[in-house]
């Protein structure tokens, strides 16, 4: 499959990590100069920005958090003046202020590039028709993806999320072979097709599907394109980096390359913040090399991974990193244990009966225990007419499989089709109650 820019993509590794610590000393510079926030970091650690010269003095610049970008809402972030910045968006986290991102006329074209190689790397080109369901507006899925179809020259459909009837419609009449959404919006797409009487896979000429924005696993992979009878491929972004277009796969789907050129990954111990080696799992942490507006020094992302360094077969030598294991912060404790709902979603894929529809609700009891209850939807088959002792022995045979893979008792509700709500972005996989209970 070809690359957008071999220069770079297939670039050898001596002579990336020598351009990688060239950009790094200019970066560390850069910031130090012309954002305040990382003038006190500097100066907290006893360092001078002329001290960083390359790769080897990553480990002495400061970390980022997301708390520390909040802290400089909306545009103390900011290294250049306000008219410099063309375009902004931001995160669509729920609490708090949002993180804002700020974009130079430069720092689209950099979106352009590294979007462009995103979508050829999912093998689009001039000849695609693209139906982007990712939302527009302040979050950076829409527009990203615009962008990179766009630049590659192919057809972009703009049609974002919800009015799902309609978005069949127009899958169907305009043709399209590409399609960009969450991954469980495309499952609530290709459900809608099967009520409408829709064989997705025989009246549609959908051949690539590229899905990210929230975490999934290979199990839903399989169930995606087993439904829609495409080739799905996973993507990694953040707002605070650029938005899509850090990572994504090849056709080989063994992790992910990041567009290291411009994004500096590391992995870190998140407990002690000490730098670990290529196939050791820790915390995913960016530093970005050639960003105008927003650049960001080691910025904690939280999200566990791994990193690899081998060439690809596809010939791209940038490094590739796993997909997303949990989260070193978000993740659940439930009665002391380490509980991550990529782990719930992945058992209840294996176990037949059940939909790729679920909610995770933790509560506290009057005793002050923790609560992990599971509710999924069972298959039509099982209601038509219900049939309550396959019911019975489904829901204790999912219980078995999520005590076995979780280590601690999870109650099981089966409900039925469509009871879930459905999400037409990010779906709402978690609940947890029990801040109702402190203070």
């Amino acid at each position: 499959m070809p690359m957008w820019n071999p220069e770079f993509e297939s670039m050898e590794r001596g002579d990336l990590e020598k351009l990688q610590g060239e950009r790094l000393s200019k970066i560390a510079a850069y910031t130090f100069n012309k954002i305040p926030m990382y003038q006190r970091k500097f100066k907290a650690l006893g360092i001078a920005p002329d001290e960083i010269k390359g790769l080897d003095d990553l480990k002495r610049l400061p970390f980022t958090t997301k708390q520390d970008l909040r802290d400089e809402y909306p545009f103390n972030n900011f290294a250049v003046p306000l008219e410099e910045v063309i375009r902004l968006h931001a995160s669509s986290g729920t609490t708090g202020k949002p993180v804002v991102g700020g974009y130079t006329q430069n720092d689209l074209k950099l979106w352009a590039e590294v979007m462009a190689r995103t979508v050829t790397s999912c093998g689009v080109t001039d000849k695609d028709v693209a139906h982007n369901a990712y939302g527009y507006g302040l979050f950076t899925g829409g527009l990203g993806f615009h962008l990179g179809f766009q630049t590659v020259g192919a057809t972009v459909v703009p049609v974002s999320g919800g009015m799902t009837r309609r978005q069949i419609m127009l899958l169907e009449d305009f043709g399209a072979t590409v399609m960009t959404a969450t991954p469980s919006y495309s499952l609530v797409l290709a459900e809608e097709a099967a009520e409408l009487g829709i064989d997705f896979k025989s009246r549609m000429k959908v051949r690539v599907g590229i899905f990210g924005a929230e975490p999934w696993t290979e199990e839903m992979r399989q169930e995606i394109q087993a439904r829609l009878g495409i080739e799905a491929y996973d993507i990694y972004g953040l707002t605070e980096i650029i938005g899509p277009g850090v990572s994504v796969e090849c056709e080989h789907h063994n992790g992910l390359h990041i567009n290291e050129d411009h994004f500096l990954a590391e992995i870190i111990d998140p407990n002690t913040g000490e730098q670990l080696p290529y196939g050791e799992e820790g915390e995913l942490v960016f530093t970005t090399l050639t960003k105008e507006a927003m650049p960001i020094l080691r910025y904690r992302t939280r999200d566990l991974t791994v990193l690899h360094a081998e060439k690809c077969a596809c010939g791209r030598t940038m490094v590739r990193m796993e997909k997303i294991r949990g989260r070193s912060d978000d993740m659940l404790i439930v009665r002391g244990v380490n509980v991550f709902p990529s782990l719930i979603e992945k058992t209840l894929l294996s176990v037949e009966g059940l939909e790729p529809q679920y909610q995770i609700i933790v509560d506290r009891t009057q005793e002050q225990l923790d609560k992990l209850e599971i509710w999924v939807e069972a298959n039509q088959r099982f209601f038509e007419p219900i049939d309550t002792g396959a019911l019975e022995n489904l829901r204790a045979a999912t219980e078995a499989h999520l005590n076995d893979a979780l280590g601690i008792r999870a109650e099981v509700k089966l409900t039925g089709p469509h009871s879930i709500e459905r999400s037409i972005g990010k779906a709402k996989r978690i609940v947890d109650k029990r801040d109702l209970y402190k203070g």
